[in-house]
């Protein structure tokens, strides 16, 4: 059966989406981390200590075996407290009110990369124990001068109450926990056009959390957006996933779709009234600025 085709040049054709508002960029504030391939390297660095300590083990050699794994032990440890660090780095950078981390994971991964070091130079290689502790100490102030200190104050608006700035703070840091894991259930479902769904709400979610940061006074309104709908969808997330893994059942994606678009017009409905009402607060305070200006005779003519 033939089938007629239109589009946007054709006789009768339609522009329906030249209308349509433009999807949100799902990558929109994201900041991409230049030491991200760095620290994945240091995964890749210590590995020959692994065919070492084998080839030890084969010459009947365990004690320099028991070192030279131990050395790749902690260098691995090493990285995946910088991996964990770096991204909590970024979380503190990216957010206008936040606390430091709760454990220095940088400064730890650089103690543990020297003594790492020291421990391989050491063993494996038979060096005296002052070069294998210079080494280690070259090691340690290599990875600070690369990578740096973690955050290690706290961070808020100026003119608002350390007690308002933490209040902030452990909201946002709760929100972000429950988007994170509505963003891990949204991957299981293994849907690449859901998945994008999903990215496009949290973009929406993440400007509401902007909107509380720059104005605490905000977070009294948005306390039901930040723990009951968000722990809503993530909720549905995970049971949507359980089911689509089980079966591909269209009305229950139509229902999850619409699910999300009831969300996402929702926050940002929270966003542009909280952007509303500090415009109205702005007007006020130039209005009555220009009031004390016009009784002291100093306004303009």
């Amino acid at each position: 059966m033939a089938q007629r085709f239109g589009g946007e040049h054709s006789p009768d054709g339609k522009t329906e989406t030249a209308s349509a508002a433009p999807p949100v960029n799902k990558f929109r504030g994201r900041k991409v981390n230049n030491s991200n391939f760095r620290a994945g390297f240091l995964f890749v660095a210590p590995l020959p200590l692994l065919f070492s300590g084998i080839g030890e083990l084969m010459a009947g050699n365990s004690l320099a075996m028991v070192i030279e794994f131990g050395a790749l032990a902690l260098l691995l440890l090493a990285a995946w407290l910088l991996r964990d660090g770096l991204a909590a780095e970024t979380a503190y950078n990216d957010r206008k009110v936040a606390r430091p981390p709760t454990i220095p994971r940088k400064s730890f991964a650089s103690g543990l990369t020297g003594l790492g070091v020291a421990l391989a130079a050491w063993g494996g290689v038979g060096l005296g124990l002052i070069p294998a502790l210079v080494y280690g100490g070259l090691a340690t102030a290599a990875h600070l001068v690369s990578f740096g200190f973690d955050p290690m104050r706290k961070k808020g608006m100026e003119g608002v109450s350390e007690f308002e700035t933490e209040r902030v703070a452990k909201a946002v840091e709760k929100a972000e926990a429950l988007l994170k894991q509505t963003m891990q259930a949204a991957n299981r479902i293994g849907d690449r056009k859901l998945e994008g769904r999903v990215e496009t709400f949290a973009s929406s979610v993440r400007d509401v959390f902007r909107a509380v940061e720059e104005d605490p006074r905000d977070l009294t309104g948005a306390r039901k957006f930040l723990s009951v709908y968000l722990r809503g969808a993530r909720d549905a997330t995970v049971k949507f996933a359980d089911i689509h893994s089980r079966n591909k059942d269209a009305a229950a994606r139509r229902d999850y779709e619409a699910l999300l678009a009831d969300l996402e017009t929702s926050f940002n409905s929270q966003r542009d009234k909280m952007l509303l009402d500090d415009r109205s607060d702005l007007d006020v305070e130039i209005e009555v600025l220009r009031d004390r200006l016009k009784q002291e005779g100093l306004r303009a003519q």
